[in-house]
């Protein structure tokens, strides 16, 4: 891998983006409109509004970074951009780390704009610290972006990469604890549950909720999250192709 070249590389995704508006608006701004309908669908409960804001405030980013990057990606596969960038001298580390950059500076603004609203309008009381808060969620933002990496190396077109959310989105969002706390399921869904990234999301984000220091379950919901992102990551670099679909 090369510095030079990742740099590269991120700065050419980020100039993309820039003429993809619409691209930008779903990353940074339907996290945000998301949780503003959820504050006042809850209006008359607030409580109900403070256990689940700060889990979904991480589910969230993860899920938009894993659709918009599948898609990006994939479309760079399919122009035969994917090509002809691996045909000259750049090595798929470089290739990916420059995605996960680029799209990991938008999972930045992305969290902190979700972060900041939830806890600055929208009122929602954590006992923790907020700077926890905006790491899980950056943390998650970046496990979806490289979940997406990795997906797109098995669709073949945007439609597939879409259809890739059901499979690989939805069964974390029902076991992760959001809907009935995982210890309460049957015994052999809480032991999928326990290694599917976004458990360890809602874990940690539940800890920052009602615990005012870092506990050590905190740190290892953190850790899992980001090691689960770091090998995704390389699980992607491994799986790129050099032809495209």
């Amino acid at each position: 891998m090369s510095t030079a070249r990742t740099l590269a590389t991120a700065a050419r995704v980020l100039r993309q983006l820039r003429h993809d508006p619409r691209s930008i608006a779903l990353m940074i701004l339907v996290p945000c409109v998301m949780l503003f309908l959820l504050r006042y669908v809850f209006d008359g409960s607030p409580r109900t509004f403070d256990n689940i804001g700060a889990s979904l405030l991480g589910i969230f980013p993860l899920i938009t970074m894993f659709l918009v990057t599948s898609i990006a990606t994939l479309r760079e596969r399919t122009s035969g951009t994917l090509e002809r960038l691996l045909a000259m001298p750049l090595g798929k580390g470089d290739l990916i780390a420059g995605y996960a950059l680029a799209f990991g500076l938008l999972a930045i603004v992305q969290s902190a704009l979700a972060t900041g609203l939830a806890l600055g309008v929208l009122g929602l009381d954590v006992v923790g610290s907020p700077w926890l808060l905006l790491l899980v969620a950056l943390l998650d933002a970046l496990l979806g972006t490289a979940l997406g990496l990795f997906v797109s190396a098995f669709a073949a077109s945007e439609f597939q990469a879409v259809q890739f959310m059901p499979a690989v989105i939805f069964p974390q969002l029902l076991l992760c604890g959001l809907f009935i706390a995982r210890d309460r399921m049957q015994p052999v869904l809480e032991g999928i549950s326990n290694a599917l990234p976004m458990s360890y999301a809602v874990d940690g984000m539940n800890e920052v909720l009602r615990h005012p220091d870092i506990t050590s379950a905190f740190v290892l919901d953190a850790l899992v999250v980001a090691g689960c992102a770091l090998l995704v990551l390389t699980l992607g670099a491994a799986t790129l192709r050099r032809r495209t679909a």
